[in-house]
């Protein structure tokens, strides 16, 4: 019979260095698949830190010139040397806002009808065509909106709201068609399928025993929906929403071919707006001199920043939301 080894026999204490080895790895592969799994880990970091050290060296210039009133200065003069971003920040948020209020009850609709409502049938090939909205390309939207969307808009929507709502400073003025109401329902569009899609993984991961539970108790269908499914998955919910608006802030081309891509700060939505994507897109190729490319570099800069923040808060929204309810929802 053949002998165990030292360490294999029974009532025989192995070696502390070679169950030290074992348990550390000393396998050649092992310390391989570990080594390039940390390369991988700690790459993304790095990457982000290049990034943002080429944007702040790159937008220095224009910092060190112009200060903090390049946020809230509107002249944009690339022959006089003055630029400020105050109007491409107004129209980035406020687009991205008026997308977020159109696109999240529709998606959240949909989402609640496929898991809840909708026949099994049914579920399926609607929520591959919603999720295939999200493969069609930037500027096919851009295309659509422009001879499509803003004809419509031109003769049946904004006419009845110009008669109902005409006399506040959010409808009045001349409705040419690429405006910021143009581009911000392009962005709600755009944005729908993401939203919807999480939602809904998010919805079916609520336990059934949520919806029993309610139904035992009296509640019809849409009571059971509202009162226990959506609450257990809020924080999940309140993730696919800022989602979207991560989305909308940083969306370009359909934007651009749509909003106007006019540098001013207006409240009326049937006026042109501006982006910082927009932007970017539009006079990076123009920019003649070091200070026109800085400024650009700083207004990229500052739709990082905005990113962010508003990455930033969400997370902080989604831990306060999810404090205190179920492990699923605690987790996202």
């Amino acid at each position: 019979m053949t002998a165990l080894p030292l360490e294999s026999k029974p009532g025989t204490a192995s070696p502390p260095g070679a169950t030290w080895r074992l348990l550390r790895g000393a396998n050649v592969a092992d310390r391989i698949y570990k080594g390039i799994l940390t390369t991988l880990a700690l790459g993304l970091p790095l990457f982000l830190i290049v990034l943002v050290t080429q944007l702040v060296v790159s937008a220095w210039p224009s910092i060190r010139r112009f200060g903090f009133s390049f946020l809230w200065n509107s002249v944009w003069d690339p022959v006089a040397g003055v630029f400020g971003a105050a109007p491409m920040v107004f129209g980035t948020i406020a687009s991205a806002f008026l997308a977020l209020l159109m696109a999240v009850p529709l998606a959240l609709g949909v989402a609640i009808f496929l898991t809840e409502f909708a026949p099994k049938w049914v579920r399926q090939p609607v929520a591959f065509l919603v999720e295939l909205l999200a493969a069609i390309p930037s500027v096919v939207y851009g295309l659509w909106g422009i001879f499509v969307l803003i004809p419509f808009l031109r003769s049946h929507v904004v006419p009845p709201l110009r008669a109902v709502l005409g006399w506040t400073p959010f409808f009045s003025g001349v409705f040419y068609g690429n405006s910021l109401l143009a581009g911000s329902i392009i962005l709600a569009i755009m944005i729908v399928p993401y939203i919807a899609a999480v939602s809904r993984e998010i919805l079916l991961a609520v336990p059934g025993t949520q919806r029993e539970a309610a139904l035992g108790m009296g509640a019809t269908r849409w009571e059971a929906v509202w009162t226990a499914v959506v609450p257990y998955g809020r924080a999940g919910l309140l993730g696919a929403v800022i989602l979207g608006l991560g989305r909308a802030l940083g969306e370009t081309m359909a934007v651009t071919m749509l909003i106007g891509n006019r540098h001013d700060i207006g409240l009326s939505v049937l006026q042109p707006a501006y982006t910082m994507a927009a932007a970017i897109a539009n006079e990076f190729s123009e920019a003649t001199t070091s200070l026109y490319l800085s400024a650009l570099f700083e207004v990229g800069l500052l739709l990082f920043v905005i990113t962010v923040l508003v990455n930033a808060l969400a997370r902080i929204l989604i831990w306060r939301v999810a404090r205190g309810t179920a492990a699923g929802s605690r987790a996202l």
